[in-house]
């Protein structure tokens, strides 16, 4: 079991920059894929960035430039920080960890989301 906890959401201008954070417990962190995932009003959960257990990162087409996925192995945590925000981005964001034998895409390389976090608000401004 693994449990994930999403912080840093928040109200930010267009232009602007914020830094998510997702805590994770449970067994086995560093055997997991992390990926961020983002649902906005009346639309589908989309896949936003994805990080393996050597780090290797993949980007939606919309974010890539100008967001960043990390995670701390020593702090059990995944980052998305993101900048140049657009209105466009305005969505509740998911953090996720997939260990199985699917991937998010056939051309996206991390493993399918077995865990979901509750989601964190981020609300863009123009």
């Amino acid at each position: 079991q693994v449990q994930l906890v999403e912080s840093g959401g928040g109200l930010v201008q267009a232009g602007g920059s914020l830094r998510l954070s997702c805590a994770a417990s449970g067994r086995s962190f560093s055997t997991w894929d992390m990926a961020w995932f983002r649902q906005a009003p009346g639309k589908e959960r989309d896949f936003v960035a994805g990080i393996n257990w050597s780090r290797n990162t993949y980007y939606a087409d919309s974010v890539k430039d100008r967001f960043t996925i990390s995670r701390d192995y020593a702090e059990n945590t995944v980052y998305l920080q993101m900048s140049d925000l657009k209105p466009d981005d305005t969505a509740v964001y998911y953090c996720t960890a997939g260990g199985g034998r699917l991937t998010v895409h056939q051309r996206i390389p991390i493993r399918a989301p077995d865990y979901w976090g509750q989601g964190t608000q981020v609300t863009v401004s123009s």
